[in-house]
This record gives C-alpha cells, sequence and structure tokens, in this order.
C-alpha cells in the first residue's frame, strides 16, 4: 500500500512540474510578445480573448512558443480537395504561420466568416472551403491519445495473459482498481447483471478515452495542450455513439412507451399527441446533453485557466510591477485551477460514462408483462 501511494505522489509531482513547466512557457511566449519585462512599450494592446481563443481553437500547427518575432512549432500536414483543381498535399509551414497564401490557400483572417479554416481565394478575391481532410491540432492529439491507450491496455493485457492470480504492478496496479470501479459501479450497477457484459467495452473505451485526453488538455506542452474533449466535434462523435447503441438496443417497450406512455391521461395524447412529441424530443436530448455537458466543463476550465493568465499582462500593460505583483497571485490561482481541473478530468468521464449507462439501462427495461412473455 505504501509502494502504490509512493508511486501516486510520483505521478502527482510530474503532473505539478509539467504544468508548471507549461505555465512558464506560456507567460513567457506572452512576455516576449508583450515586452512587459523590457523596457520597451508594448506595441499594441493586450488582448485577452484573441490568447483565450487560440488556446482552445483547432489550427494547422502545434505552436510551442514565440521568441520575439521567432515561431517555434510543428507544422501539421494539409490534405485539401478543390472541385477546380483536385486533391493538395503540403506541410502548415507554406502558410508561414498564416502570414501568407500557398497554391492559391490561405488561412482566413480574422474578418473572414471562415476564420481560422483554410481557404481557396478566387481570382475575384472571394474565399471558398474546400474539402479539407487535414491532421490538425487536434487530430494529432486524437492519434496520440490512441496511441497511449494502445500502449498501456496492451501491456496490461499482456501482464493478465502471465497469469491472472500474479499480483498486479505498475500500470496494472493504477488501473485495474479503475476498471472494477467502472464495471461494478457504473455499468453493471446501471444496467444489470445479466446484460451489462454486451456494453462494457464500449463504456469502459469511451471513459478512458475521456480521462486521458482530459488529463492530455491540462498539460500546455507537447503532447499535451491540445483541447479536444473540449471540441465540440469529438464530444458530438462521442455522444452520437451512444444514441446509436441506445437506437439498435431499445427494446419493444422502450418504443412503445415512446408513442404511447403508459399512466398518462388521454386527452395529452389525442387529438394532440404531446406526450408523444415530448418523448420523442426526449430520445434526442439524451445524447445533446452528453455532447454538450463535456464540451462545456473542460472549455470552461480552459478559459477559466488562461484567464488568470490574463490577468498579468492586464496589469502589465498598466504598470511593469502590478504585472509582477499579480503575476504571483495569479500563478497560485492557475495551479489551483490546474489541480481542480485535474478532479474534473476525472469527473467528466465519469459522469458521461454513467449518463450513456443509464440511457442505455432505460432503452433495455422491458415491462413485466413482456419480460415474462419473452422468457
Amino acid at each position: 500500500m505504501s509502494h502504490k501511494k509512493s508511486e501516486m505522489l510520483k505521478a502527482f509531482r510530474i503532473f505539478i512540474i509539467l504544468y508548471a513547466l507549461g505555465t512558464s512557457s506560456i507567460l513567457t511566449t506572452k512576455a516576449q510578445e508583450h515586452k512587459i519585462a523590457g523596457t520597451e512599450p508594448a506595441s499594441e494592446k493586450f488582448n485577452a480573448s484573441k490568447l483565450i481563443m487560440e488556446h482552445i481553437a483547432d489550427s494547422y500547427e502545434w505552436h510551442i512558443a514565440k521568441f520575439g518575432e521567432t515561431h517555434v512549432s510543428i507544422p501539421l500536414p494539409v490534405i485539401l480537395y478543390s472541385a477546380q483543381s483536385g486533391f493538395h498535399f503540403f506541410i502548415s509551414n507554406k502558410f508561414h504561420h498564416g502570414t501568407e497564401s500557398y497554391s492559391g490557400f490561405r488561412i482566413a483572417g480574422e474578418e473572414s466568416k471562415y476564420k481560422g479554416k483554410v481557404v481557396e481565394v478566387a481570382s475575384d478575391g472571394t474565399e471558398k472551403r474546400p474539402f479539407d481532410f487535414s491532421i490538425t491540432k487536434n487530430v494529432m492529439s486524437l492519434f496520440f491519445s490512441i496511441l497511449f491507450l494502445m500502449l498501456i491496455f496492451s501491456s496490461i493485457a499482456r501482464r493478465y495473459k502471465e497469469g491472472i492470480d500474479r499480483a498486479p504492478k505498475g500500470l496494472q496496479s493504477w488501473l485495474e482498481p479503475i476498471v472494477i470501479f467502472v464495471r461494478d459501479d457504473v455499468v453493471k450497477a446501471s444496467i444489470g447483471e445479466e446484460k451489462y457484459r454486451k456494453y462494457l467495452p464500449y463504456l469502459l473505451t469511451v471513459f478512458f478515452f475521456i480521462l486521458i485526453n482530459n488529463l492530455m488538455g491540462l498539460i500546455p506542452i507537447l503532447p499535451g495542450g491540445a483541447n479536444l474533449t473540449g471540441n465540440i466535434a469529438v464530444t458530438m462523435v462521442l455522444a452520437l455513439f451512444t444514441f446509436v447503441i441506445i437506437l439498435f438496443s431499445g427494446s419493444k417497450d422502450y418504443y412503445m412507451h415512446i408513442v404511447n406512455a403508459p399512466g398518462i391521461p388521454w386527452w395529452l395524447k389525442v387529438p394532440i399527441p404531446l406526450m408523444p412529441i415530448v418523448e420523442i424530443m426526449g430520445v434526442f436530448t439524451k445524447p445533446f446533453v452528453l455532447m454538450l455537458r463535456l464540451f462545456a466543463n473542460i472549455t470552461a476550465g480552459h478559459i477559466i485557466a488562461l484567464g488568470f493568465y490574463s490577468l498579468i499582462f492586464i496589469f502589465g500593460e498598466r504598470s511593469l510591477f502590478a504585472g509582477y505583483g499579480v503575476s504571483i497571485i495569479t500563478i497560485l490561482f492557475t495551479i489551483f485551477m490546474g489541480l481542480l481541473e485535474l478532479l474534473v478530468a476525472f469527473i467528466q468521464a465519469y459522469v458521461f460514462t454513467l449518463l450513456s449507462a443509464l440511457y442505455i439501462s432505460m432503452a433495455l427495461e422491458q415491462h413485466e408483462g413482456h419480460a415474462s412473455e419473452s422468457h
């Protein structure tokens, strides 16, 4: 037990060090840009909303730092299909951080309705979106998380193949209690002893996928720093997986209760089918809630942390000493928010998995009379 505690403390220290390194890299970058620590006045006013949106939005390069006018970033593959010129493959550094065009394409500026996206520029200057299959920062982060999950669980699987009765150690000792918790207290408790095994692989995958990406998003240095679970497209796909499983797993009673809910007065069903409409809307609001809950909570955490960073530069524009003075409080609050987000990372993975399990359980539920008939 003491050995396990020491391992947990070691991992916690590593997280704090990585978080501090990422924090210092952001602070150093912004200080270079706005010259808070120097004698030159800032050439432009600090824009907190721009800083926040740049860090939570997707991009075509993995930005690490900026020293003066020198950007340190990892360019990513750009894959486009244009109806006029076909497929185009190139690396995002051809855009020179969004300042130049390449082969008739450019990254749309702030004034464009396609802000931050690659657009095709026509001869008359109009912008048109090509089909975009690029490996963006969020896509690369997705590949990283998939790789981590495969490495982690393949090593654990090998350990179990050596013998299920052997004492767990290393990653196995860390993750086995979590797997058992999700199996027994979430999936089995929600779906039931008879049917839970069918849905356990999906729900475990969802739980660890969300957890790993939540944790990676807290470390603002490569390979972390992407806002994957704070991207509404990603949370929408996860919610759609649950939605499709519910649709295909729904029992006859589930669909009958949607159309003709028992115990409801007839005048709420005819001549205007008020309750069936409400029930049908409920079928679609469940995945919508899953999508928004995860997206909003993760994005909000990043925005709050970046808001604390911004206070340094807002005060620093007024006074050098005010900037340094508030930085101490800001960094303390940011570390506190980092620890709070660490807790939220686990809670949001748990909540998404629990709600998915409950929704699946509701779809599987059968009336006692019908259940006995089926037997």
